[in-house]
């Protein structure tokens, strides 16, 4: 009997596992013929092979319980290939820019998602998994629209630096998800705990594995076995899986960690060959499980938050990346083109959604949304990788004066910061002061949370005490709360302000005492934007994390008046800026007009010493056989393509400041760029091509 048992389970396994890869294979063929992201093709699979669609005269059906256990084979492999293209050195290198450029994009996008979620009637756990669910870009979508659209080598890899980071901070997410999940409660002392087992448990388990699994597979590879290899390779990888589960975190956790860990022994690449067609089958077999999951009926239920969530990651998403990318330094149309790259969710968003389910910390429908907003915006992302340079370009025409000459501008000031002098003694007092910044937030979000705990917990106590009525007695434990946050908050206002000075200071040079400072402007304007950038950096993550603790209704106010007052000033500040430059380029074309040098390049580089701020003015001549002549300069959208801007037009005696879109270019013009080498660089290519395209 025991015998007979046996093979009637292996039968039905073998029966689920080819009815699931062969539906999986001619789905993925139909959509790959029609030009579409194959993950789509595995999601259609599931949903025909699942228990919630029924077609007359098509039996197909599979095991849910079989797939799934499948579906973590595949989750494993997936995270175990991410970690693969983890390195420190790599990250390293990406934090300062696309570090930067996630901390506001998560932080805004789950921000975003919690609010959304709180005005749908959902409970603040459900709000908060909402947010991290839209907040999380997919890997696998965004890098098959991106290679099928053939997008320009260097914007990719901008996108993809910015997608690995992501894809680490995923990982912090799932971590520190999945035992609030467990718990089903949101406070501070589950957060302290969560967050400090977390950091004990990362920090043994990547530090036994970084002795042991770097030597164990190097010196495996010596034995020169492929087949050896690749069975300790998977092997070291589920164990890793095992050890996270067992430890009450997410098996994607411990699959990550083993795919860093290996990657450190020096022969990824190696490896990668040899796991990548496993665990592509297995991707398959996950994706199929995730649409096996989904119930149309469902969804026609939930229609309107699959609108708006919908809405709020391509919205969002374009807006918080785009946003951080140019502070990080990006130009304007290589961060609105990041922006629209991300614009979809995924796999991490599955499995988040799976965790909640699984623990009964969100209810099932939200699995179905979030599949479906998934599959919409899978749909939407080639088409606004095509449409992104257009829309750049329109954004740009858009901009006031001010707002284009800062962007312009604002690029060569990054760029000066990465060559600046005093390289050493600046960033050492900036990673001091930003050590201050960090642990002023830490006790600010300490002591948020803890005045909010208080009242929710020792309000009626106080009401019999003092006899006073509930909301004398929240004014008095808000009042306290605020003496304790103040000093804190003013430790971050005056630590932004020093750190947003001092590293402008090195981008823009001050004078000695006494001269006159030419660059006091720009210098100002980049000092503001610094700030900023501070205060966003800082206080959206705060906003994110406080706002599940605190009545729902006040951040967005908050958020409002905030953005509308630094909006304000640094209006202001563009609006002189503007003036500055419209002042220097008068200076440069007087000097190539009257002085008329035999070395052009030799006084633009002195007028750049006595105009600071202008990013080195560059002169071009526009030649007769020059295919700009008789275009305007908004026809070429000189700026948007190639991210310099246009200060001066000299034309015989005459000379036009700051010349408008409308300007109509001759030969024999002489053209005063301004902005990065890089952009100046694409920008003379432009200019003297012959035989220019005019469409």
């Amino acid at each position: 009997m025991y015998e007979v048992t046996t093979m009637n389970d292996i039968g039905s396994f073998l029966q689920d596992l080819a009815m699931v890869l062969c539906v999986a294979a001619v789905t993925t063929i139909l959509f790959h013929r029609l030009r579409q992201p194959t993950v789509l093709g595995y999601l259609l699979a599931g949903l025909l092979l699942g228990p919630n669609v029924h077609i007359p005269h098509l039996l197909l059906f599979a095991h849910e319980d079989t797939v799934k256990t499948l579906a973590q084979l595949g989750v494993i492999l997936v995270m175990f290939s991410i970690g693969l293209d983890f390195s420190i050195e790599r990250l390293v290198k990406l934090l300062p820019t696309a570090g930067l450029t996630n901390l506001i994009e998560l932080s805004f996008m789950i921000w975003l998602g919690y609010t959304a979620g709180r005005l749908m009637g959902w409970s603040p756990m459900e709000s908060l998994f909402t947010g991290a669910i839209i907040s999380l870009a997919s890997t696998m979508i965004a890098s098959k629209a991106l290679s099928d659209a053939h997008t320009d080598p260097k914007l990719m890899r901008g996108i993809i630096g910015i997608m690995v980071v992501q894809d680490l901070a995923s990982i912090l997410l799932l971590a520190v998800l999945t035992p609030l999940a467990e718990g089903a409660h949101l406070s501070l002392s589950a957060l302290l705990m969560t967050s400090g087992s977390l950091l004990g448990f990362l920090g043994l388990l990547f530090g036994v594995g970084f002795i042991v699994i770097p030597r164990l597979i190097r010196g495996v590879v010596s034995l020169r076995s492929p087949e050896t290899l690749l069975v300790t390779t998977v092997g070291v990888c589920f164990a890793m899986a095992l050890l996270a589960q067992k430890g009450g975190y997410s098996v994607a956790l411990g699959a990550f960690l083993a795919g860093m860990l290996v990657a450190e022994s020096g022969v990824k690449f190696t490896i990668e060959r040899l796991v990548s067609p496993l665990k592509d089958m297995f991707a398959a077999v996950f994706f199929v499980a995730v649409g096996m999951l989904v119930d149309p009926h469902v969804l026609l239920d939930h229609w309107a938050a699959i609108l708006l969530l919908t809405l709020l990651v391509i919205v969002g998403q374009t807006l918080s990346v785009s946003i951080g990318a140019f502070l990080s330094g990006r130009p304007l149309k290589t961060a609105i083109q990041s922006g629209m790259a991300l614009t979809q969710i995924g796999e991490f968003s599955f499995i988040l959604a799976q965790i909640g389910v699984a623990n009964g910390a969100i209810n099932g429908f939200i699995y179905d949304i979030t599949v479906a907003v998934s599959v919409v915006t899978a749909f939407t992302t080639p088409l606004l990788i095509r449409y992104a340079e257009p829309f750049s370009r329109l954004v740009d025409s858009h901009l006031p004066r001010p707002i284009q000459t800062f962007t312009a501008l604002y690029g060569s000031w990054i760029e000066g910061l990465r060559h600046g002098k005093d390289e050493k003694t600046v960033w050492r007092r900036a990673r001091r002061l930003g050590g201050i910044l960090f642990l002023d937030t830490l006790f600010l979000v300490a002591i948020i949370i803890t005045t909010a705990a208080t009242m929710k917990r020792w309000l009626p106590q106080m009401e019999d005490l003092l006899h006073l009525p509930p909301w004398g007695c929240r004014v008095i434990l808000g009042l306290v709360g605020l003496g304790f946050a103040l000093p804190f908050f003013v430790g971050i206002l005056r630590s932004a302000k020093t750190l947003g000075g001092l590293v402008a200071a090195v981008a823009i040079p001050p004078v000695e005492e006494g001269k006159v400072d030419l660059g006091l402007a720009p210098r100002k304007v980049l000092t503001l934007t610094l700030q900023l950038g501070i205060v966003f950096a800082l206080g959206l993550p705060l906003l994110a994390i406080t706002q599940p603790f605190l009545p729902f209704g006040y951040s967005p106010f908050l958020l409002a008046a905030v953005v509308a007052v630094l909006g304000v000033v640094f209006w202001k500040s563009a609006v002189n800026l503007q003036d500055h430059v419209q002042a220097g380029a008068q200076m440069v074309a007087e000097a190539l007009i009257h002085h008329k040098p035999q070395n052009p390049v030799a006084l633009l580089e002195q007028m750049d010493m006595m105009v600071p701020g202008m990013g080195a003015p560059t002169s071009i001549s526009i030649t007769e056989d020059s295919a700009v002549v008789g275009r305007t300069l908004g026809e070429l959208s000189l700026r948007t393509k190639t991210g310099a801007s246009v200060i001066a037009i000299m034309r015989g005696t005459d000379r036009l400041l700051m010349p408008s879109g409308k300007e109509m270019l001759q030969a024999e013009d002489t053209l005063v760029l301004v902005g990065t080498q890089e952009s100046i660089f694409l920008a003379k290519g432009l200019l003297r091509k012959p035989g220019l395209d005019r469409s």
